[in-house]
């Protein structure tokens, strides 16, 4: 059952469907006869013009200057205001911001990778002070980006409060009464009953009741309204965008983030200087990293054999044993791909593997003065693996003098076998492993206290160590091998021990919890404010001139929509029901009774033709509803 528009005069001397910008311009129809019954549909504020001057006359006089100019800047202020808390201008920040955010993730960042920028700006002089003026290098703290972000936080608030205090009153208020002429909204059905006014509106309360309206009697109609969520997922998803940009900026004032490569069995403590590199928020102090320590048990990684996912990891994991504070009692737990250790509000992740053969340096006396695993960095997916033996300390050449020694490495879990090129794995699992080593003898540069890449050797001040005939001391290594050193230099053993380590990033992401809440939210206020429609309906029930009842019913929603009239058909149908069309006069003479079932769709004072089945109907008639006549 459904109530439509009607193209007939109504006796008004307009079409049901005349005044569209009525319908589309929820609050004012066209006479002006809604008043306070189409208001306060939305809590959005109105958007204002800018007036020629604020103001207004100038008094004479220096009073009369500065009472002008006060109110000139006060005028003003409320305008840039209104501008501010506008939602178009709320959207144009939003999109500044989003693509303020697009070279943060194209230029290379200070914050994440400060080599990067050095190498960005020493392969483009121009452009790269460009960038450095601009503050490129540093997006997310640059002034322009904090700018706006700033205006955007202040355009949600500022937009956000005075409309959730102006929702909160109109959930206290009662539905407003009814409009003067009901014949004018969008949703329309009328019929005559021979019920009382009052039991009518009795019916209508009920009805109304059952629906999950707010409905309450007012002077000679009922009064009701529905969709309140429609407002409340709207004003949702403003607060749930300010909790996003409130969290997003409390994690990366108060972020931290570190990596640390351990050996199986060592361990870390949760200090600054235990880690490899760290980074951190402005606002983040020392003292805001959780205290834990935990030690890498053993790592453990399994791949496939066979197929075309060869190689390709099955199991990887990290076990470990922690313990949360100075005095924690000791935990064991296994760290696997995105399945981190949550510690407070640490997570440890694993994120990369490799091996550390173990090797020992002895001097031509045969002392030792090296010993430990040696971690090599992978650089492919079968682990081939390089990187850099140092002997700073303790070792004396075979002339008794002081001095360092540096080996080169490469090393394959699975060697594939002698051949004139680069030596490569064939398996990332330690089925042969093999060792190619390189010496040198000199000064590592340490000493020169710059800081150096522990997986390379400087060989600037070195001198690499020559076999007999001259070449390049170099050999490959299996467990237990030892390369002999020239000049009673000592030598170099790979020991049949091969560890594996386990790199591992702690990371202190604050306020992530509440922008992964803020983001559900803002999806459910969304959708709320998208699908749910604010509608009011009225029943008015007045008796006529001739003593029947008539009753009206209206329906007035934020937009045009088809589900209004169906569900105004609907609720004129449960209504019809408990007060029905007053049935024709049963007088031959007069025919079809003032207020008959409008089903027959004639006019109410239109006398039939005796001769006819038929009636024409009065153009200036109200028309029937459409659920009366399906009913």
């Amino acid at each position: 059952m459904s109530t439509t528009d009607t193209d007939t005069d109504n006796g008004t001397g307009r079409t049901a469907a005349e005044p569209a910008a009525a319908k589309r311009h929820i609050g004012v129809s066209a006479d002006g006869e809604l008043g306070e019954a189409g208001s306060q549909l939305s809590t959005a504020p109105v958007d204002t013009a800018v007036p020629g001057s604020f103001g207004g006359m100038r008094a004479p006089g220096p009073a009369g200057a500065l009472a002008w100019t006060g109110r000139e800047v006060v005028g003003w202020a409320r305008w840039f205001w209104r501008q501010l808390t506008s939602m178009r201008v709320a959207l144009i920040l939003l999109f500044l911001l989003s693509l303020g955010a697009i070279p943060g993730s194209l230029i290379p960042q200070s914050g994440t990778d400060v080599q990067k920028v050095a190498d960005f700006k020493n392969a483009h002089s121009f452009l790269g002070a460009v960038y450095d003026r601009l503050g490129l290098f540093h997006v997310y703290s640059s002034v322009w980006f904090s700018a706006i972000y700033i205006l955007l936080f202040v355009s949600l608030i500022g937009c956000i409060v005075p409309r959730t205090w102006q929702f909160v009153g109109q959930l206290r208020g009662r539905p407003p009464g009814a409009p003067k002429r009901l014949d004018r909204l969008p949703a329309y059905a009328t019929w005559r009953t021979a019920a009382e006014p009052e039991q009518v509106r009795e019916a209508a309360l009920q009805v109304l009741g059952r629906r999950r309206f707010r409905a309450h009697v007012e002077k000679d109609a009922v009064a009701a309204e529905k969709g309140y969520l429609r407002e409340t997922g709207n004003l949702l998803f403003h607060i749930a965008l300010v909790v996003m940009l409130v969290s997003f900026a409390w994690g990366q004032l108060f972020k931290s983030e570190g990596n640390k490569l351990i050996v199986e069995g060592d361990g870390f403590s949760n200090t600054l200087s235990q880690y490899d590199d760290f980074k951190s928020g402005n606002l983040f102090g020392s003292d805001d990293l959780t205290p834990f320590s935990f030690d890498l048990k053993k790592f453990t990684g399994t791949y496939e054999r066979t197929g075309p996912n060869k190689g390709t990891p099955r199991t990887y994991q990290a076990a470990v044993t922690y313990s949360v504070g100075a005095y924690g009692k000791d935990q064991k737990t296994l760290i696997k791909v995105n399945e981190p250790l949550k510690i407070g509000d640490s997570k440890v992740y694993l994120t990369a593997h490799g091996y550390a053969p173990v090797v020992t340096v002895r001097n031509g006396k045969g002392d030792v003065v090296f010993h430990d695993a040696v971690p090599m960095l992978p650089l492919d997916s079968n682990v081939t693996s390089q990187g850099a033996i140092k002997v700073m300390d303790g070792y004396r050449n075979g002339r008794g003098q002081p001095e360092q020694l540096g080996f080169s490495g490469v090393f394959v879990p699975t060697f594939a076998g002698a051949g004139k090129g680069t030596m490569l794995s064939q398996f990332p699992a330690l089925d042969f492993p093999v060792l190619a080593l390189t010496g040198y003898h000199g000064s590592l540069g340490v000493d020169a206290g710059i800081p150096q890449n522990v997986y390379q050797l400087d060989k600037s001040k070195l001198t690499q160590f020559k076999d007999a005939k001259g070449d390049p001391l170099a050999a490959r290594l299996l467990p237990g091998e030892t390369m002999k050193l020239p000049d009673g230099a000592g030598s170099i053993t790979f020991d049949k021990g091969v560890k594996q380590w386990a790199n591992f990033q702690v990371t202190q992401q604050p306020g992530s919890d509440w922008a992964l809440a803020g983001a559900f939210t803002a999806i459910f206020g969304l959708a709320g404010s998208l699908f749910i429609q604010r509608r009011r309906v009225w029943v008015r029930a007045t008796t006529g001139a001739d003593g029947v009842t008539v009753v009206e019913m209206a329906g007035l929603g934020r937009s045009e929509s088809a589900k209004l009239p169906e569900e105004l058909g609907d609720l004129a149908a449960l209504v019809h029901e408990q007060a029905p069309t007053k049935t024709d006069d049963p007088d031959p003479g007069t025919g079809s009774e003032a207020g008959a079932d409008p089903a027959a769709g004639t006019d109410p004072e239109a006398e039939p033709d005796a001769d006819s089945d038929t009636t024409d109907p009065d153009p200036h008639a109200v028309p029937a509803a459409e659920g009366a006549e399906k009913q």
